[in-house]
């Protein structure tokens, strides 16, 4: 018997020792996780005092200093691709599901991805939104965003699909190689002060850091 409960209490001592393991891990995880958002965002709030730079002085200041842009202040100045547009699924606002719209804006050398704003889906996930799509040449600022591509239950296919074209994630690669044009590999978000667009509820640290 004295063997039996040895043998028995062993292997979940082994157990509680690996799970307790496995929480100092996931707990020195979170707070490194909340230490790096809370220099984000004093980062991002500095940004806010700062003059926006163009396209050029950024990647010169990524290539040349090692800088990490992200979050960075842009400033756009060239034309949207009326024919390409793309509309982010299931984005939230005010428990309302909708899109965020997304449009190529060409300067004179370079193709990049601008988040225009949130729209409201229609409860037919069939229905795609009418958007207007802008036009013309524009002075423009807003933010630069690297994305990270999640998990992916099932790959992407564009093959055979109309503009504007329904996306679940953000794929610049797969992008370039639709529209055959080469992307930046960020996203510009628009200046909340802009007035061309759409809602503009983004936040860039969607979870605090609490």
């Amino acid at each position: 018997m004295h063997n039996f409960l040895s043998y028995i209490k062993v292997p979940w001592l082994v157990f509680t020792l690996a799970v307790f393991t496995l929480l100092i891990k996931l707990s020195l995880w979170q707070t490194d996780r909340a230490v790096e958002k809370e220099h984000r965002l004093a980062r991002i709030s500095d940004f806010q005092q700062q003059a926006a730079l163009s396209i050029d002085e950024l990647l010169l200041l990524e290539r040349d200093k090692g800088e990490n842009i992200n979050d960075f202040p842009i400033k756009l100045s060239g034309t949207f691709d009326k024919d390409i547009l793309f509309l982010l699924d299931n984005q939230a606002n005010n428990n309302q599901l909708g899109y965020r719209v997304l449009q190529v804006f060409r300067t004179e050398e370079h193709s990049v991805l601008v988040n225009l704003g949130w729209v409201v889906g229609s409860i037919n996930r069939q229905e795609i939104p009418k958007i207007s799509v802008i036009e013309g040449q524009h002075n423009l600022r807003g933010n630069i965003r690297f994305n990270d591509v999640g998990i992916q239950l099932i790959e992407q296919d564009f093959t055979g699909l109309s503009w504007p074209i329904r996306v679940q994630q953000i794929e610049l690669d797969k992008f370039s190689t639709l529209i055959k044009q080469k992307l930046l590999p960020f996203v510009v978000y628009l200046d909340t002060k802009e007035s061309i667009g759409y809602k503009k509820n983004w936040q860039p640290i969607v979870m605090p850091p609490e």
